[in-house]
């Protein structure tokens, strides 16, 4: 085994584990550290990590968890996220006990808005911060509105932790995720440039490991990986080239990115875990580090269906990316009951029919644990392409 899937398994290990098993992989190295865990889509791991906690991505249990105490709470119509992360709170995984001060949820829908308060309710003695994003970014006042709202998210964990988060520390954290997005996004255009050297699935298992480890830990990893890469012969077949588009919120099983690619689809561009690699250019270190990273929410900022009016159409962003990484068709795939997702499907279907682009739409949830129908549906949509 090579180095490069080596790190690939370790990676594939690493995001079977519930969040407290993260973080005590992550203790072997970090002795005694304590996490806060990251609600997606996005809220800065920066301040977190500055702090001295561990930003740990809580993108539910997957299919790890039964959610029986969760469904007494929520209605039936809810995406399995919500669930199965209240569930985590409720069995006590994501409990002071097993090193965690508390989480930090953010402006995604209402879902996530009213999942924050519920947490609240039944963690009465956990920290829990929901950060208040601002719904029209291009507005004058949403500079300073955003730079308010990150200096208080700073105060209050400051408070919580009961110790002072300087700015030099943020400012040596934000340079230490600059690197990791740099990273991240070397590895994404690799794919691009040389599909066929890592298969998506592997991607999307390395880049999701990254938010249950430490930056000083996984870039090293990242660049040895990317090292080995540069190295592949792509391996070549038929396929179609595709962009994955919907899962900016709740992750799909690895199995259903397997059965995309198993499919005949070569998967180009994607925006799984789009909150962790959310900023398109570095964020400046220098002078006010918080505000920094909130005016680079504003401008630098991918689009995704849980930002509103960033200076550009959601449709025009997804338009460049089929353009930038040659893409014959768009796969809609989104979670089940999930709103922001559903509700732009109907704005992206408009506009792909308008630009002649095929396109299919899927929906997941967490537990899902047989792909045969879906892949015979991706397989019969690749064919007619392949075929035409």
């Amino acid at each position: 085994m090579t180095t490069g899937e080596k790190i690939i398994q370790e990676c594939r290990d690493l995001i079977e584990l519930l969040p407290s098993q993260a973080l005590l992989a992550a203790r072997q190295k970090h002795p005694g550290l304590r996490g806060l865990a990251v609600f997606p889509v996005y809220a800065p791991p920066e301040v977190i990590h500055a702090a001295g906690l561990m930003p740990l991505g809580l993108f539910g249990a997957g299919g790890k968890l039964e959610t029986t105490q969760a469904d007494s709470r929520f209605q039936s119509f809810i995406c399995s996220i919500a669930k199965s992360t209240l569930e985590l709170f409720l069995c006590g995984d994501l409990s002071p006990e097993n090193g965690f001060e508390g989480a930090v949820f953010s402006s995604i829908c209402d879902v996530a808005r009213n999942l924050s308060s519920v947490v609240s309710r039944n963690a009465p003695d956990f920290y829990i911060e929901y950060l208040h994003l601002p719904q029209n970014a291009a507005t004058e006042a949403a500079r300073d509105y955003t730079r308010r709202e990150f200096h208080r998210f700073r105060a209050n964990l400051a408070h919580a932790i009961g110790r002072p988060i300087t700015d030099e520390a943020i400012a040596e954290s934000i340079k230490l995720y600059n690197r990791l997005r740099e990273l991240v996004s070397e590895l994404y255009e690799h794919r691009r440039v040389r599909p066929g050297t890592i298969r998506t699935a592997d991607l999307f298992a390395v880049v999701m490991a990254g938010t249950f480890m430490m930056p000083e830990d996984f870039i090293p990893m990242i660049e040895a990986l990317l090292a080995e890469l540069r190295t592949c012969v792509p391996v070549q077949r038929d396929s179609v080239n595709v962009v994955l588009e919907g899962a900016f919120c709740e992750a799909p099983p690895i199995d259903l990115i397997d059965s995309i690619e198993s499919a005949g689809c070569q998967i180009m561009d994607d925006d799984l875990a789009i909150g962790w690699r959310l900023f398109s250019r570095d964020v400046p270190a220098t002078g006010d580090p918080v505000a920094n990273l909130a005016d680079a929410y504003l401008t630098s900022s991918a689009y995704t269906s849980v930002r509103h009016n960033n200076g550009q159409p959601r449709t025009k962003g997804l338009l460049q990316r089929v353009h930038d990484s040659h893409a014959d068709a768009v796969i809609l795939a989104s979670a089940k009951f999930c709103e922001p997702a559903l509700l732009d499907y109907v704005l992206f279907r408009r506009t792909l029919d308008e630009h002649d682009i095929p396109h299919l739409k899927i929906e997941f949830e967490e537990k899902m644990w047989t792909f045969e129908r879906l892949r015979n549906e991706i397989e019969t949509f690749t064919e007619s392409l392949l075929f035409d």
